[in-house]
């Protein structure tokens, strides 16, 4: 009765781009009907980019946002106190991605004073690593004109039609442009565990359902079941091929070129975590990115434990049988 009681309270899920896959463990929760299992009815709400989703849950038209960890650590600095409770992937799997038509005269980061480069929109974790990569190369952020494009066909076709000289991009749209465009010229890539420890000096935490701290304390019930679904999905995940994984997902994120999402996938895969579990030096990692970009942040004395918790994946992985 319980799960039947819980499926009573309707949960808004504000997502950063459901196309991308970096929130796929999010979108695949729902076709799966994981969250109904757990006992919790989600309505998925899907945004142009993460500070989109972000500013829904703070204003109050919904309940947790599926995004980046790093608005947690960035918004403390604000007095916001906002938790992430389950984490979904490992790394960031952003890629700094020079326009096919830009490839000869973009040949790296510190090419990109005075260009225009694309983010899925200002203020978002893409625009944050992209102010993070110019800062650590020497490049003055306030040269390069940052333009919001979206995460996927929006941002291929900025970048195909030289709208944009470069742009901070995520899987999908990086294989289906790499498959257009042999040598396509990446700047930066997190989507593996080498490229992250070289761009961070250490795992990187990305996507997360996070939402305000008070919500959390007063809604465990449904934080519970939210991370129970999140956690099956992850098992799910790691336990079926990128083609089983593709059946599964919305044709419209999947698009027409179904052997592109596919061979995205296979990238993509080695990203999300096994455990949902934030890894405390993952979370100090993001906490040292953003103080050398922010003097907010910097100078807030922030106490980045109480920007996450495990109480509630440690609670699923029991239910799950999981170590």
């Amino acid at each position: 009765m319980a799960g039947a009681a819980l499926a009573q309270s309707k949960i808004t899920l504000a997502v950063g781009g459901g196309s991308c896959l970096c929130y796929l463990p999010t979108m695949l929760a729902k076709q799966l009907g994981e969250y109904e299992k757990a006992g919790v009815n989600v309505d998925v709400v899907d945004f142009k980019g993460g500070s989109d989703a972000l500013k829904a849950v703070i204003g109050g038209s919904a309940d947790v946002v599926s995004g980046y960890f790093d608005h947690c650590v960035n918004l403390a600095a604000k007095g916001q106190h906002l938790q992430a409770f389950v984490v979904y992937d490992r790394y960031p799997g952003l890629a700094l991605v020079v326009s096919p038509k830009q490839t000869d005269s973009i040949k790296s980061v510190k090419d990109l004073a005075n260009k225009k480069v694309g983010v899925s929109a200002p203020g978002s974790s893409t625009d944050f690593f992209l102010k993070y990569l110019l800062k650590k190369e020497g490049v003055d952020p306030n040269s390069v004109a940052v333009i919001g494009v979206g995460l996927g066909a929006t941002a291929v076709a900025a970048m195909e039609q030289g709208q944009i000289d470069a742009a901070v991009m995520l899987d999908p749209s990086v294989t289906v442009l790499q498959g257009r465009n042999k040598g396509l010229r990446i700047l930066s890539d997190t989507r593996t565990q080498h490229d992250t420890l070289g761009v961070f000096g250490g795992e990187y935490p990305g996507g997360a359902l996070y939402t305000r701290a008070d919500w959390i304390a007063s809604h465990e019930k449904e934080v519970q079941a939210m991370t129970n679904a999140i956690i099956a999905t992850l098992k799910w995940i790691h336990s079926h091929s990128p083609e089983e994984i593709a059946d599964k997902m919305p044709p419209e994120y999947v698009g027409k070129d179904k052997a592109g999402y596919i061979a995205a996938l296979k990238n993509t895969i080695p990203m999300f975590s096994e455990t949902g579990r934030m890894d405390p030096k993952g979370a100090q990692a993001v906490l040292a990115v953003f103080s050398q970009g922010s003097p907010d942040v910097a100078k807030a004395n922030i106490d980045v434990t109480k920007t996450y918790t495990n109480k509630f994946v440690d609670e699923a992985h029991k239910k799950l049988g999981m170590k």
